[in-house]
């Protein structure tokens, strides 16, 4: 645009904001929107349901083991992992990221993707939102990044608890992985936290999914129960024998392959393919939510 243009528009109101406002804008709703979730009260008290699950794994193994029984209950039950907590409490990070993730993490994600876009409607506020420069791809784009930021924020409360608990009701040191390898617990706080990255990157493809039913409905609570809903039913599809030719293509499918991080050397192949679907996801159902969103006509 030459300068006379850019004078002519300017005295028309209809200039083009330059770039640096532009940049402002979108980094100013990004911040906003993360603001929005991270401070409501719903939010404080998912962190606080998550948070509890390593409080109350760790307690009940400490009992347990403390009354000379089988922390599994005799029964060869629960993660492969919860043998190996009353030897070293890093453990109880891995323990508890594997029980949270199935069912706890997803739901806490199903609930905040699933109100982004239909909560905003629900409450009269999305109407209002779209009034602003930013426009409805930079939206819906915001929305889905502060989901994010809560898969993995989510996930990092799980994991911090888990470890603080650990080192309050068991001994730390050096990490005996799956494959019988003993490593520094340098190291294996490091993969801890790759573990945390990886359970947090496994939810990428709920917290699309989430979105684009948010963007299907006006109802908050509407959106919540569907998402937790497909997220029950995938679920189940994927432990039934009958169906095995499909479940290599559901979301939840290698949402436990981080467990490979414990092998020496680690086993990359399901978790590269739980990456590349969640990606998959990703890109699909946030197509749908952005053809959806950006053609819907908003009225609340």
């Amino acid at each position: 645009m030459s300068r006379a243009e850019a004078a002519a528009d300017a005295a028309a109101g209809t200039a083009t904001p330059p770039r640096p406002v532009r940049l402002s804008w979108t980094l100013g709703l990004f911040r906003s929107e993360a603001v929005i979730v991270f401070r409501r009260w719903r939010t404080l008290a998912l962190f606080a349901v998550l948070a509890a699950v390593p409080i109350l794994i760790g307690i009940a193994v400490k009992i347990e083991s403390s009354g000379g029984g089988s922390v599994d209950g005799g029964r060869g039950g629960g993660p492969a992992f919860i043998t190996q907590v009353t030897n070293n409490g890093l453990f109880l990070v891995f323990t508890s990221l594997a029980v949270t993730l199935p069912i706890f993490l997803p739901m806490a994600i199903g609930v905040v993707a699933g109100d982004s876009i239909a909560g905003e409607a629900s409450s009269g506020t999305l109407r209002y939102l779209l009034v602003a420069p930013a426009g409805r791809t930079r939206l819906l784009l915001a929305k889905y990044v502060s989901v994010l930021a809560f898969c993995l924020a989510a996930t990092l409360v799980v994991a911090a608890c888990a470890l603080l608990v650990g080192a309050i009701l068991f001994p730390l040191g050096d990490v005996t992985l799956l494959s019988g390898t003993t490593v520094p617990f340098s190291e294996g706080l490091l993969r801890a936290l790759l573990i945390a990255v990886a359970v947090a990157a496994s939810l990428v493809g709920i917290a699309a999914l989430g979105l684009f039913v948010s963007t299907l409905t006006n109802s908050g609570i509407a959106a919540m129960a569907t998402t937790i809903g497909l997220l029950i039913t995938v679920q189940i599809v994927d432990t039934i024998p009958q169906l095995q030719a499909v479940q290599p293509y559901l979301f939840t499918h290698y949402w436990l392959s981080f467990a490979d991080i414990l092998r020496d050397p680690v086993y990359w192949d399901d978790l590269r393919s739980n990456l590349i679907l969640q990606a998959v996801y990703a890109v699909v159902f946030g197509s749908a939510a952005w053809a959806r969103f950006t053609t819907r006509d908003i009225t609340v």
